[in-house]
């Protein structure tokens, strides 16, 4: 990456950092060094927060974090350029595993599109089920596992219609007809009153301790220590969850207005 690329970032950057003034935890478990996956809950924001994180490990470690999109994204002409220039590619086994194998940190986000189109009541849920493909690349490549949680960004839209409502029925063909599943729906939102300017929750971030997945790679059973890995990566997770809302609970700075009031000593 150039200078001049940086710099780009930094710019592209800066908005969100000013709005949503995140806050970063364990920043000391990200390794200086060496392949890693980093992996995440994918909020209705995913969008939003994750490159707010990956700037900041930009920052601290001087580590290009390489993100894998959906196919509906790198099939875009254009926005697959601008996607492929800041390091992130289509998410596939094929592409991750050769990442790591060439000692890069990619961060996956195993819910994948159906936990971003996720419905009401579900707010910081991993919606993990049938996924270990994550589990099963890591323990191939060797790489530890840093779990990344992220909470604000299911905070900053309302979603009045999940893609399950009948009212949505309409947009639900339309997404199944361009041969995307029904569970990739995206429901109807609203951020700043009526609009879709996203409201200035705090975004906070937590990096759990890494995981050495060593002790998985001579199993008997790939798949059975894969399940295995899976567990211990999502208890850990939403141990990190848990401490990010109990952090966001305390915080009198959550909202725009309570940063406000502590910047004129209200």
């Amino acid at each position: 990456m150039t200078e001049t690329d940086r710099r780009i970032i930094d710019l592209l950057i800066a908005p969100s950092r000013a709005w949503f003034s995140p806050r970063f935890y364990g920043m000391e478990n990200f390794p200086e060094q060496g392949p890693v996956l980093l992996v995440g809950n994918h909020s209705l924001a995913g969008g939003t927060d994750a490159p707010l994180l990956a700037h900041e490990i930009l920052v601290q470690h001087d580590r290009l974090v390489r993100g894998l999109a959906e196919n509906v994204l790198i099939d875009v002409p254009g926005l697959r350029d601008v996607l492929h220039r800041w390091g992130i590619v289509r998410g596939n086994r094929h592409n991750c595993t050769t990442l790591l194998e060439q000692g890069e940190a990619v961060a996956v986000f195993p819910g994948g599109g159906r936990e971003a189109m996720r419905g009401k009541g579900q707010k910081y849920k991993l919606l993990w089920e049938g996924r270990t493909g994550f589990a099963h690349m890591a323990i191939a490549a060797g790489a530890p596992i840093v779990p990344i949680a992220m909470v604000g960004g299911d905070d900053i839209y309302d979603i009045i219609f999940d893609g399950d409502h009948p009212v949505m029925r309409p947009l639900r063909a339309a997404v199944t007809g361009l041969g995307l599943r029904a569970s990739l729906t995206p429901p109807l939102i609203r951020g700043l009153g009526p609009t879709l300017v996203p409201k200035p929750e705090r975004f906070y971030y937590a990096l759990g301790t890494p995981i050495d997945t060593s002790p998985w790679r001579d199993a008997a059973d790939p798949h059975e220590a894969a399940e295995e890995l899976k567990a211990v990566v999502k208890k850990s997770l939403e141990g990190e969850l848990e401490f990010l809302l109990a952090e966001r609970a305390r915080d009198r700075g959550r909202s725009l207005l309570g940063r406000t009031l502590s910047a004129v000593g209200l």
